[in-house]
């Protein structure tokens, strides 16, 4: 049974396979680290600023979807850290809506405060979540749990809602449903969410 509370991975060739949730959120904050360099070299770039809001949008509700929940979970003292994060989460989110709204006067300020936020968020991730993650949790939930943040990705909006529910069962409720309307938005104007449609 997992330790995690999740349905066990449909067998293939009698061993786990799948990318687990330390690899898949280490390569996602390469590429948004990335992205925040791009950015601010060039905050008056809007189309990448919308993909750069879209890529932390949707990493932000995953996490909040399956990486918290599985920290409350099985780390000691998790409930504290997963609460932390998800405080300083609400605030990148917010940060983003500013630079959504921002005028080309107070974007490169914006973009500074959204870097900013992200390397803090990648830090704190590096440093104090995902090491003590793999020690506590068997690497059959770890890739259960990132096979769940990559689909929880796809599904998740590609704006900030910071005043939607952040942690289940509601997020993973609201958070779909939001998704919808972002993606209908992003068709109707063209929007480019995605880094490797730069």
């Amino acid at each position: 049974m997992s330790s995690l509370n999740l349905p066990p991975l449909p067998p293939v060739g009698g061993e786990t396979t799948g990318r687990n949730v330390v690899d898949v959120i280490t390569g996602q904050h390469r590429d948004l680290l990335e992205l925040c360099d791009r950015l601010i070299a060039a905050p008056g770039d809007t189309r990448l600023a919308g993909v750069v809001i879209a890529e932390l949008s949707r990493h932000l509700s995953a996490e909040e979807q399956y990486l918290y929940p599985a920290v409350r979970r099985t780390v000691p003292g998790g409930e504290d850290l997963a609460d932390r994060e998800l405080a300083e989460d609400h605030q990148l989110l917010v940060t983003l809506q500013q630079l959504q709204r921002a005028g080309s006067e107070s974007r490169a300020e914006r973009v500074a405060e959204v870097a900013a936020a992200v390397r803090r968020h990648v830090d704190a991730d590096a440093e104090e979540l995902l090491p003590v993650l793999v020690q506590m949790v068997p690497i059959e939930d770890l890739i259960r749990v990132g096979n769940r943040v990559e689909t929880a990705e796809e599904a998740a909006p590609t704006r900030p809602h910071p005043g939607t529910p952040s942690t289940p069962p509601w997020n993973k409720v609201v958070d779909p449903a939001v998704a919808v309307v972002d993606k209908l938005r992003d068709a109707v104007t063209r929007r480019t969410t995605y880094a490797k449609d730069l």
